[in-house]
């Protein structure tokens, strides 16, 4: 590791077989703390390139442990975390909203690392239980039109670094790295990133799969359509600017959608919103975040008709119905 560093101290970057040669060394824990910490470190001073990102993911998805979903029209929806906004858990309750308008959902999540609460967090808190049996996660699809993966019982290569993202406590590379290494290979990928810079090489890196993917950043640095400013949506084939109002929303304030200070007060806001008593600006934020997932797929109709089954999803109560297929 010290040649390793030495070389990226003298601001050389890595090829895509030496970042997934280096990744596998990690997973096989051949470096220590200290080491790891200086390797992590280079990516906070600097942005990672295409290669680097590339050849991690390799080596996650060589590692991971397979999912073998039935379906292959599933969709995820993720952001990369890390854009210190501390909000609700936007992503993951759209993805309740999404299936219960009747698309599967494949939900590829983890423990908060750079944020207080993760999907993780809030659906360990309402009693949901982890594991990685294909066959479990196939009923889980059937009967709720949800599957959740905990990223550790898939990727177990991000162990020997669990802790020492928790106690850096701060956005690193792996955050990149989770929206990409979805083991059940999703259709369909909605994912947030929380700058351009990022956005720019997922949609390089995107570009290279047969997946569909859509790209949304809130322009004022949240890695989910926020509503509180306007949002870039960057497809396979197209790039805009949505305001707000394109959308079909006002502008909120950055406060209506904050999450909880505990995973308990998260889990809470969560459950409320799903039993149909958020705010109406909870309410707005998660639709929203719905509808473009649910328009990316191309299946239902322009976005201002899929915003109307996103709506119809949350009020009617098939989100929540979703959520408790799943937790029982």
């Amino acid at each position: 590791m010290k040649e390793i560093l030495q070389y990226l101290f003298n601001h050389h970057t890595l090829s895509k077989s030496e970042a997934k040669a280096i990744m596998i060394e990690i997973a096989q824990n051949k470096f220590n703390t200290a080491e790891i910490t200086a390797f992590i470190t280079v990516f906070l001073m600097r942005n990672i390139t295409l290669d680097e990102l590339e050849g991690f993911r390799r080596a996650l998805l060589q590692m991971a442990v397979p999912a073998n979903i039935d379906c292959d029209d599933t969709l995820d929806i993720v952001g990369t975390g890390g854009d210190g906004k501390n909000t609700i858990n936007i992503s993951t309750l759209a993805s309740f909203v999404i299936a219960g308008a009747g698309q599967k959902v494949t939900k590829h999540g983890n423990y908060g690392a750079s944020t207080i609460t993760g999907s993780s967090n809030v659906l360990e808190e309402l009693g949901y239980h982890f594991h990685n049996n294909s066959e479990k996660l196939n009923e889980d699809l059937e009967k709720a039109n949800i599957c959740f993966l905990h990223a550790p019982h898939f990727h177990p290569a991000l162990q020997s670094v669990v802790a020492l993202r928790s106690s850096l406590g701060l956005r690193t590379f792996f955050n990149l790295l989770g929206p990409l290494v979805n083991p059940a290979k999703p259709k369909f990928s909605v994912i947030g990133v929380y700058n351009l810079e990022i956005a720019r090489i997922y949609q390089y890196l995107l570009q290279k799969d047969d997946r569909e993917f859509t790209i949304v950043h809130g322009l004022d640095g949240y890695d989910e359509i926020s509503l509180t400013s306007d949002s870039k949506i960057i497809t396979k084939n197209s790039e805009e600017i949505l305001s707000t109002k394109d959308l079909g929303f006002n502008t909120l304030d950055p406060k209506s959608i904050a999450a909880g200070t505990t995973s308990s007060e998260s889990a809470k806001i969560f459950r409320n919103i799903l039993k149909g008593n958020g705010s109406s600006e909870q309410n707005a934020v998660v639709v929203a975040n719905a509808a473009v997932a649910l328009h990316h797929t191309q299946k239902f109709g322009n976005y201002q008709e899929c915003l109307l089954m996103a709506q119809e999803s949350l009020v009617s109560g098939k989100a929540l119905r979703s959520l408790n297929s799943l937790l029982s």
